[in-house]
């Protein structure tokens, strides 16, 4: 599974650091780029692919390992004792490949995991993250966080009550359609920027920036893994 920390280049990161920076020179409001590697850890998925692969080994043996028939004149076939042990040792050891198989395999795990799971632990982290970076505390409330999540390839877009109130929350709901769409298109960087660049445009006219307008928040592109 691709990493946060090593999604981007040196040169990807100073890249969405100068949008960051573009952005809030014609806003008071202040932009934070998030993405993680995962929001949740979605153990539920490993097990069910590893039970799945556990069925998979019992039908394997019971074709490879057929009870010893009665009939006269064949001695074929393994005894009941050794099949059941095989079914255990078998079944055992395919849950367990399974279940690693699918903690290093995120498009398996993501096939097992229900679509509203991921919404809502995505929806949980970024407002985890809003709070923990502290973008909720700039002095006129105007932080705005751009969440991507990179297993669940969803993505949040979480501003402060004074955005909401003036910008509206379906305006911020559009920038997260467009954050979606530019990540479904191209590069990541190229994604952020994108949407950087029309968050400060959509941000300039309800909050423009002040002549001694300060940064409370680091430009710098946040990674989580």
């Amino acid at each position: 599974m691709q990493r946060a920390s090593q999604l981007f280049s040196d040169e990807q990161r100073r890249q969405v650091d100068a949008a960051v920076g573009q952005a809030e020179s014609k806003t008071s409001a202040e932009l934070v780029p998030v993405v993680a590697t995962a929001s949740g850890r979605y153990d539920r998925a490993e097990d069910i692919v590893g039970l799945w692969f556990a069925i998979l080994a019992a039908v394997t043996c019971s074709i490879l390992l057929p009870l010893r028939t009665t009939e006269t004149g064949s001695w074929g076939g393994s005894s009941l004792f050794w099949q059941i042990l095989s079914f255990i040792v078998a079944m055992l050891v395919a849950f367990i490949l399974g279940a690693a198989i699918a903690s290093r395999v995120a498009w398996l795990r993501r096939l097992f995991t229900p679509g509203n799971e991921m919404r809502d632990d995505v929806a949980a982290r970024a407002r985890e993250v809003f709070f923990d970076k502290r973008i909720h505390g700039t002095s006129r409330r105007t932080g705005v966080l751009l969440y991507v999540s990179l297993f669940e390839r969803m993505a949040s877009v979480i501003a402060d009550q004074q955005v909401i109130d003036k910008l509206g929350q379906p305006a911020l709901d559009e920038l997260c359609v467009e954050l979606t769409a530019a990540l479904h298109r191209g590069q990541p960087a190229d994604a952020l920027c994108d949407v950087l660049a029309s968050a400060g445009n959509r941000l300039a006219d309800a909050f423009p920036r002040a002549d001694n307008e300060h940064n409370e928040l680091s430009d710098a592109l946040v990674t989580i893994d």
